[in-house]
């Protein structure tokens, strides 16, 4: 039976219980080695109705009226009440050896014989209260349990095998709907897949409105790598809290913890304004993303070192910089080359990484040059005047774009290095130059 209670929602005053993180609940199991899961059975039912007020209830049936004596599903204030009232029975052991979420009870400990004295206190407060479980759904002094799709141990937090045979078993989608479920699906475990915002952003153009639906090789390639890095997902750990974090950035994403043990990993795609910013802005954009607690910061942008020494913000630093001031951090820089995990979250498939050593040798510029005949070829390559040139090509702009990182700043003294590292941009005088001298500003040391 399907009740519709939009009408007495529509006119219900909210109330707005604050329903816990399933972050901070996952966050408190570190160091627990034995679990006992306890479902109660059909919760809602278990609260009654307020005397009086049960006529609100009603609904309609072939068979006549009817009045819910008790809390039904459906009811706007439904969660936060019951929410409360879980918050309420077991006060005492939440954050210490108890997560409740909803009708799912979580006890954690870090012995056996621990554990057999908590489940027994928490048993018996249910049962002065009234609240009575599954008893098909108890689960009792495990190793590993499953908790809020997650699989959870002393090793840590995994991938629920349930949910990624799903997605191993996916069918390939055949229009925009399919796409998006695929994609909620697989983002709910994206916490464990590196550079999960570049693998999944072939699939995020096939939903963008007013797009026509086209399955190509790339779409395939996205989808397929998708569901292999989910069926081969790591364990993350869970944090300890009395240790200092340390998180690396880079551009738009963030590798929280160590290359060794992974908390967990994050990382955005920018969109709209956010992909005009400057590696300063962006590397600062992705410090925002924090908890209120002491953590060391790897940057590979040295000028962030001197982020609250700055006498002069733009409005958009210092709209960040005002939040970020709220936790107590110290930024340290290191090199890129160092910072290996967070360059792959945020670059991802961007060839373009690695111009800045090897980009001279790749064959696709040697196929380029073959339509240009201003240029003499040399040991496979095209030279004007002695130096080593690009084509008219994406690349040059791109060439531009990627290899930013320093403190350069103005024309004259970007095409100064340009000249002494023997590098020409051909043809450019073609393209606008007030836009093209507008990019070349963002060239930094690379050169």
């Amino acid at each position: 039976m399907c009740i519709d209670s939009w009408v007495i929602n529509k006119i219900t005053i909210k109330y707005r219980y604050p329903i816990p993180r399933p972050d901070d609940m996952l966050d408190e199991l570190f160091s627990s080695c034995v679990f006992t899961k306890i479902d109660l059975k059909s919760g809602y039912n278990q609260i009654r109705m307020k005397e009086g007020d049960e006529w609100k209830t009603t609904f309609k049936t072939k068979y006549g009226l009817y009045e819910w004596l008790v809390m039904s599903f459906g009811l706007t204030n439904a969660p936060s009440t019951f929410m409360r009232l879980m918050n309420h029975v077991l006060c005492s052991f939440i954050g210490k050896f108890v997560v409740v979420y909803f009708d799912d009870i979580l006890i954690y400990s870090k012995t056996l014989d621990e554990h057999v004295e908590h489940l027994h206190v928490v048993l018996n407060v249910l049962r002065e209260n009234k609240l009575y479980g599954n008893l098909k759904k108890y689960l009792f002094c495990l190793e590993s349990v499953v908790f809020l799709g997650f699989v959870v141990s002393l090793k840590g937090i995994s991938v629920d095998e349930g949910k990624v045979k799903e997605i191993r078993e996916w069918s390939t989608p055949k229009k925009a709907n399919e796409v998006r479920s695929f994609h909620g699906l697989a983002s709910f475990y994206r916490r464990f897949v590196k550079n999960f915002s570049s693998i999944v952003a072939p699939l995020n153009e096939l939903v963008k409105k007013d797009i026509v639906f086209k399955w190509d090789d790339v779409n395939e390639k996205a989808f397929n790598l998708l569901k292999d890095k989910l069926t081969n997902a790591l364990v993350l750990c869970l944090p300890i809290f009395y240790k200092t974090f340390e998180i690396e950035c880079d551009a738009s994403g963030i590798g929280i913890g160590a290359e060794s043990k992974p908390i967990a990993y994050f990382s955005e795609k920018p969109s709209g304004a956010a992909l005009n910013y400057s590696t300063y802005d962006k590397e600062l954009y992705a410090l925002h993303y924090l908890w209120l607690r002491e953590f060391i910061i790897h940057f590979d942008h040295q000028s962030l070192k001197f982020l609250k020494s700055q006498g002069k913000l733009q409005k958009r630093h210092a709209k960040w910089l005002e939040f970020i001031e709220m936790f107590t951090y110290v930024i340290k820089y290191k090199k890129a080359k160092e910072n290996i995990v967070v360059n792959v979250l945020s670059r991802g498939y961007m060839l373009l990484t690695s111009l800045q050593t090897k980009l001279l040798g790749l064959e696709i510029i040697k196929d380029l040059h073959v339509n240009d005949s201003d240029y003499y070829k040399y040991d496979g390559f095209f030279f004007k005047k002695n130096k080593l040139c690009m084509p008219t090509c994406s690349l040059s702009e791109m060439l531009v774009r990627k290899t930013h990182g320093g403190g350069l700043m103005g024309d004259k003294l970007i095409f100064t290095r340009l000249n002494e590292y023997q590098i020409t941009i051909v043809n450019y005088s073609i393209v606008n130059p007030r836009s093209f001298f507008s990019r070349t500003q963002c060239v930094r040391s690379a050169f």
